[in-house]
């Protein structure tokens, strides 16, 4: 038996129906326009709610990632900044040695070699001034292994220290005189400058090292941001035909409301 289409007044369905469709394209086509607006995929938690956990973690990690590489470049300073002291403490030591020769030539007088061993204690005072020095409050040359922080994670690099309150510097200022032996002297001065070549490659590796953390920090976040922006990032050429869909939507689905509405009164011309 086939079904028969009735004409009422009283309960509109099409209109309800058109009404309840209208409202699902306007929230879609409210929700398209946020997402455009906004530049963001995920505009509200119901959006995607596994992504927007995904997204939170991946953007703290970045932040964390931040403080990394600044901490990272700050470690880098201290130990370029070491390396220029330690460049004069390096010019120092080799005037040092060449006064020590100096002194043993045997036409100089003891008024020239005292000359000599008053410049040598003046080069010698100076090394021990140097080691006073800090950065930041964070002293340059006690010798303290400091560890850096290298990743998100807070896992650290051991950054050897410098330390020029070692004997080996220290006897230049308190013991070796170059008047009485400049034999020894010279020998001590030798040491230093040794134990300086290998403070100063110490440096350098530091450096070096600092510099492959940098930039794999770089490239982590660059990867770490590309994923986020997987997530989370509105794709404006898709979002823009969906906005055109909806819009479209919307006015039919308004018009149709209107034509749904007028029905009723098709079936009040019968009462006439």
């Amino acid at each position: 038996m086939e079904g028969v289409s009735s004409m009422v007044i009283n309960t509109n369905i099409s209109a309800q129906s058109s009404a309840q469709l209208l409202g699902q394209s306007s929230a879609m086509l409210s929700k398209s326009l946020a997402r455009l607006s906004s530049g963001s995929k995920i505009t509200s938690p119901a959006d995607d709610s596994a992504g927007l956990a995904v997204s939170m973690k991946l953007t703290a990690q970045m932040a964390r990632i931040d403080g990394a590489s600044n901490n990272v470049a700050n470690a880098t300073s201290f130990n370029q900044t070491q390396d220029g002291y330690l460049s004069k403490v390096s010019d120092a030591l080799s005037r040092m040695s060449e006064l020590a020769v100096l002194a043993q030539d045997v036409t100089k007088s003891s008024s020239d070699q005292a000359l000599y061993q008053q410049e040598f204690h003046t080069l010698s005072t100076y090394i021990s001034d140097v080691a006073t020095k800090d950065f930041n409050g964070v002293s340059l040359f006690n010798g303290n292994t400091l560890n850096v922080t290298t990743d998100s994670d807070a896992h650290t690099f051991a950054m050897t220290g410098v330390n020029l309150g070692s004997t080996t510097y220290t006897k230049l200022a308190t013991t070796d005189n170059i008047e009485t032996d400049a034999s020894t002297a010279l020998t001590d001065v030798k040491a230093a400058i040794s134990q300086l070549a290998a403070d100063r490659a110490n440096i350098g590796a530091n450096i070096e090292s600092m510099s492959y953390y940098s930039d794999q920090l770089g490239t982590l976040k660059n990867n770490l941001s590309a994923a986020n922006s997987q997530i989370m990032d509105v794709n404006v050429a898709q979002e823009s035909t969906n906005y055109a869909k909806y819009n479209i939507l919307v006015q039919s689905g308004t018009a149709m409301l209107a034509q749904a509405n007028a029905l009723p009164q098709t079936a009040l011309k019968l009462l006439q």
